[in-house]
């Protein structure tokens, strides 16, 4: 729902502090209770969010995580906690984003979710359908295997660490977007670069100055930049159509705090 790890611990304090304030006797359904608990303090935190992201500084990116090998599995999972995911996420409202984790993710009840985000069963059916026609709108059409993205990211890969920029013209779609969020903090573009012909270069002043390891970032393949200068980044990548069509740049310092232990995922 916060597309930020650290502001999703915040929630859980905050969640668990008021539930062991709770009297769970007269309490029917605990889950529910506890669902409607955590949606909330969810919901009010990405109103907050929503408004500091107003004066951010350069392109705006979720909180990189560092994933086990298992989250992968979950393909729906992995989706929905995906670089390429978590931005279309960004361009609903905050109860649609709710409506839309809750329902597609974790497949509650409409009943369950009215209790959660204060609406009517009637009106989060309408909100649910939606917020679904508008991720379906902007999600890719070809669903891309784990494996298939794998592949264009090793080659990838090798095209960055060895400087052969016609492999990667030949890897990147010609309308490839790269964003990067340095957050005001480190250097990064502050707007959008597209076109493969403006990406390339920009990918090639790395050769030489930073090394490059693979890793699961958000239940993908992703890469980990580690710069001369000691600051880190870092990509992931979007495949369509067996080519890069997407590049997801953190360099911000503050959103690089969970990548150095992997963490479970699971509903």
């Amino acid at each position: 729902m916060l597309g930020s790890a650290t502001d999703a611990e915040d929630v859980l304090q905050e969640t668990w502090l008021r539930w062991i304030g709770v009297d769970l006797a007269p309490i029917r359904d605990q889950r529910a209770y506890l669902v409607r608990i955590t949606t909330r303090q969810a919901l009010t935190r990405l109103r907050t969010l929503r408004r500091r992201r107003e004066s951010y500084i350069g392109p705006w990116l979720p909180e990189p995580l560092l994933t086990t090998p298992d989250v992968a599995e979950d393909v729906e999972l992995a989706d929905s906690v995906s670089m390429a995911m978590l931005l279309v996420l960004e361009t609903l409202t905050p109860t649609e984003r709710a409506v839309f984790v809750l329902r597609e993710v974790f497949d509650l009840s409409y009943d369950e979710i009215a209790a959660a985000v204060d609406r009517t069963p009637a009106t989060v059916r309408q909100i649910a359908h939606r917020a679904r026609a508008h991720v379906a709108a902007r999600r890719p059409r070809e669903v891309v295997s784990a494996a298939q993205t794998r592949d264009v990211l090793e080659a990838f890969h090798r095209a960055v660490q060895t400087g052969d920029l016609q492999r990667l013209l030949e890897l990147l779609a010609p309308d490839v977007v790269l964003l990067t969020d340095g957050g005001g903090v480190v250097r990064a573009a502050l707007a959008p670069i597209v076109g493969a012909e403006r990406v390339v270069p920009v990918l090639g002043n790395i050769t030489g100055t930073a090394s490059l390891r693979a890793a699961l970032v958000n239940g993908h393949p992703a890469l980990l930049v580690r710069f001369a200068d000691g600051t880190g980044a870092a990509v992931a990548v979007r495949v369509d159509g067996g080519r890069v069509t997407g590049l997801y740049a953190v360099r911000n310092p503050e959103k690089l705090a969970h990548l150095d232990r992997a963490a479970p995922l699971h509903r």
